[in-house]
């Protein structure tokens, strides 16, 4: 039976490759991606399917429930929400609209969603909810202990998504991925400034001294994981997505600049910024019950990266001139 599945954020980095997805997979979807086009947002990750009959691209802001429910005028099964704004730099610089977009927003579609009837709702959270682990690591069942603004507006929205569960019986799966890479991520994040600098022989910017760990999935791994718990999770449940993967932000730093042949010299370590997670790691064996497993090494997807940064550095400086 064909299912319509509203994907919101899904102009954005990784919700562009979850669109690409479901498309690439299953022939009885239509999608229609709800995105507000901020600045992370781009058209352009998803101009190859674009005459896709498919696929029904709406500019809408989460924010403003009038237009929320026009888009609910269409027969929605699925909700995967992708959106939100995602930058820590930017949330301890401007909390206030990291709250509105990430818990306004995401309250505002739940309580649509709840009553127009949807079959489903996957909202897309982040492991840095559950803060930082020195040891071991993070189950579902670990307490969240947000420690940025970012952070905390992502467990903000978890609760207000338990919340529907518990109290409106809200057909709801919760998912917390691990830190994505792979092309198309705005050049922003660690890995696409430590590429683009280096290409111009800039200096590479480290925060501290790099000896923060990070957990590492490739995007397409986590567009599969998605629709791994989209198909087969439990209503109810949180998932955890990660690859067991992690690396050391200086390791990994040099990692990329061995691939492009530059210097480790032009490595800068910089003011480390405040309430800096130091590791993050999860316990994915949940999702690993439902069949999941991570396809991309970590040393073949970040050589794709960065070749893929190599050949699309003329989008890389559109953005940064943007």
């Amino acid at each position: 039976m064909s299912k319509n599945i509203l994907v919101t954020g899904g102009c954005g980095f990784i919700g562009s490759h979850f669109v690409r997805y479901l498309l690439k997979n299953n022939s009885d979807v239509t999608v229609f991606n709800l995105d507000n086009l901020s600045y992370a947002g781009d058209t352009e990750r998803l101009k190859d399917i674009e005459s896709d009959g498919r696929y029904h691209f709406i500019k809408a802001d989460l924010r403003n429930e009038e237009q929320v429910k026009k888009v609910f005028s269409e027969k929605i099964d699925i909700v995967v929400n992708f959106a939100a704004e995602s930058h820590v730099d930017n949330s301890i610089e401007e909390p206030i609209v990291f709250g509105e977009v990430n818990v306004v927003g995401t309250l505002n579609l739940l309580n649509i969603a709840r009553q127009k009837g949807i079959e489903k709702f996957i909202h897309i959270s982040t492991d840095e909810v559950y803060g930082e682990i020195e040891e071991g690591r993070f189950t579902e069942d670990s307490a969240l202990v947000p420690n940025s603004p970012y952070s905390a507006s992502k467990a903000a929205a978890d609760l207000f998504v338990k919340a529907c569960i518990r109290t409106y019986d809200l057909p709801a799966i919760i998912i917390r991925p691990s830190n994505n890479y792979g092309p198309w991520q705005y050049p922003e994040k660690f890995i696409p400034v430590v590429i683009h600098n280096a290409l111009n022989d800039k200096k590479v910017p480290v925060y501290a001294q790099g000896l923060n760990k990070r957990e590492w999935l490739y995007v397409e791994d986590c567009a599969a994981g998605v629709n791994t718990v989209l198909e087969r999770g439990e209503i109810g449940k949180i998932y955890n997505l990660g690859s067991g993967t992690e690396r050391k932000n200086i390791d990994l730093a040099k990692q990329m600049l061995d691939i492009l042949g530059k210097s480790h010299e032009l490595i800068e370590f910089v003011k480390d910024r405040p309430g800096h997670d130091f590791r993050y790691a999860l316990d994915s064996s949940a999702i690993a019950e439902l069949g999941f497993k991570p396809q991309v090494d970590f040393n073949e997807g970040i050589t794709r990266t960065v070749s893929w940064y190599k050949d699309n550095a003329k989008w890389v400086e559109g953005k940064l001139k943007g």
